[in-house]
């Protein structure tokens, strides 16, 4: 991508970031069990390195996508950063990709043999899907999904080997084997569409459970996973959180840490639907993105798609509480 493409690409972004920021409404601060909190890694905007997802390997490295970069990262544990693939450019530059015009990747996980999953949206039917890296492969696409929506958030269960992602324009989460295929619509649920910008965002597997987050909506939902791989009843465990992204599981029950991007907070989330602030600009927050563990290792993302300055990989680490 060249210079001008990123800065017209980042332009996109700003714009239509800062239409939600003007509608989303601040959560309060609380006091929150997080120390040792560092800006760990400082990424470049001008080369479209604005992180989106991160899923964290079994050494510690957190494999990032950059959202306007078409690129995945490895950010090791003392913060350098190796570019880990690019995915290819679509012909026409991705200016049919739904909503932001530009091509995007997105949601990420990881199996323990090292496989890295992403995913892509390019508005062209050739490229948008799930894409597989393994370890000194070519990226390659193993399932196509529809190039007119936006495939975001990504989760794993290990349990059964299948993956689930969430489309934020179509408002449906979809279900594939590892292994790839063809894409099954598991969820078309109302409380998983759009409502003026993106809807279903982030996922995580959990309790049986796929827990899925919608944008504009401001919810938090968990929906059942049945036998056969059905989907139940959305339930909304949490509300009042417009601008929610991605989120991670603390390990205490349903506790969640969630990144709320245009409020440019990282809320915990408690399981009766309270929450309270826990990071802000303060702590070098740039618009997060998301929110990952490794033990009590907190990692955060941070875009900056509206304040246009320094995105980067902030650390800290849950306190015990006995």
């Amino acid at each position: 991508m060249s210079e001008r493409s990123i800065r017209s690409t980042t332009v996109a972004v700003l714009m239509a970031a800062a239409t939600l920021a003007a509608a989303t409404p601040a959560v309060a601060h609380g006091a929150e069990p997080l120390t040792g909190v560092r800006v760990a890694t400082h990424f470049d905007l001008s080369r479209g390195q604005m992180p989106e997802n991160i899923t964290v390997l079994p050494d510690g490295t957190a494999a990032v996508t950059f959202a306007a970069g078409r690129q995945v990262a490895l950010v090791g544990p003392r913060g350098a950063t190796r570019i880990l693939a690019t995915l290819p450019a679509p012909a026409d530059g991705g200016v049919h990709t739904p909503v932001l015009g530009f091509p995007l990747t997105t949601g990420i996980t990881h199996t323990p043999d090292g496989t890295v999953y992403v995913l892509y949206a390019t508005g062209t039917a050739d490229l948008t899907g799930l894409w597989r890296l393994r370890p000194g492969q070519a990226p390659r696409r193993i399932a196509a999904l529809p190039a007119d929506g936006l495939p975001n958030g990504l989760a794993l269960d290990a349990r059964s080997g299948n993956l689930y992602i969430t489309d934020s324009v179509l408002g449906t989460v979809w279900t594939v084997p590892v292994t790839g295929g063809t894409p099954t619509a598991w969820s078309t649920a109302p409380g998983l569409a759009p409502a003026g910008f993106l809807g279903a965002n982030g996922a995580k597997i959990r309790g049986g459970a796929l827990w899925v987050t919608n944008l504009d909506r401001g919810t938090l939902l968990r929906i059942p996973i049945r036998s056969g791989n059905r989907a139940g009843a959305p339930q909304v465990e949490a509300s009042g959180l417009a601008g929610i992204d991605d989120f991670a599981f603390t390990g205490r029950g349903d506790e969640v840490l969630a990144a709320l991007n245009a409020p440019n907070t990282v809320v915990r989330i408690r399981p009766d639907g309270t929450s309270s602030t826990v990071l802000d600009a303060a702590d070098g927050l740039q618009n997060p993105t998301s929110v990952a563990l490794r033990g009590n290792d907190v990692y955060v993302l941070s875009a900056a798609y509206t304040t246009a300055t320094d995105p980067n990989l902030l650390r800290a680490h849950l306190r015990d509480r006995r």
